[in-house]
């Protein structure tokens, strides 16, 4: 078998193609097809998060949900199914051409620059640690069971 040329495994990642699935490059089939540690699925290649909306402002319940993403899929993706679903969760975001997607609206409740509010993503990691990611809604990948945080706070 003839192994893959560096350009053609350069080729696989930049395609986008998941971990775990296999391309066909230049006639080479290059991929991997193990798994990362310790996961599991809902199904064949679902990755099981909630998602959490708090107000920190304005008195309102929290409100959780269920979703979750294809494997090494972006948040996005989850978020998207979750208002696709009948759960009664609904955002939206507007596409900024040099930082991807930014959150508007969750539940018809909405960021103001008057107003100085905006909603907070952080992440309820599975050892209980909360963090603010580095990365947005269209590029921060879920892991199995985390708690997404979408906060409606003030700056």
């Amino acid at each position: 078998m003839k192994m893959p040329t560096l350009l053609s495994v350069l080729l696989l990642l930049a395609s986008g193609v998941p971990a775990g699935y296999s391309h066909r490059v230049g006639g080479e089939q290059i991929g991997c097809s193990s798994q990362e540690k310790g996961q599991s699925f809902l199904g064949p290649d679902k990755t099981p998060i909630s998602v959490l909306v708090t107000n920190a402002i304005t008195p309102a319940p929290n409100l959780t949900y269920s979703t979750y993403v294809v494997f090494r899929g972006i948040l996005l993706g989850g978020l998207r199914r979750l208002q696709n679903s009948s759960a009664g969760f609904n955002f939206t975001y507007t596409e900024d051409q040099n930082y991807g997607p930014f959150l508007q609206s969750v539940n018809g409740v909405k960021g103001s620059f008057e107003n100085r509010t905006y909603w907070e993503l952080l992440v309820n990691k599975t050892d209980k640690t909360v963090i603010r990611p580095d990365v947005g809604i269209g590029c921060y990948i879920p892991n199995e069971n985390e708690q997404i945080i979408l906060k409606y706070t003030n700056y």
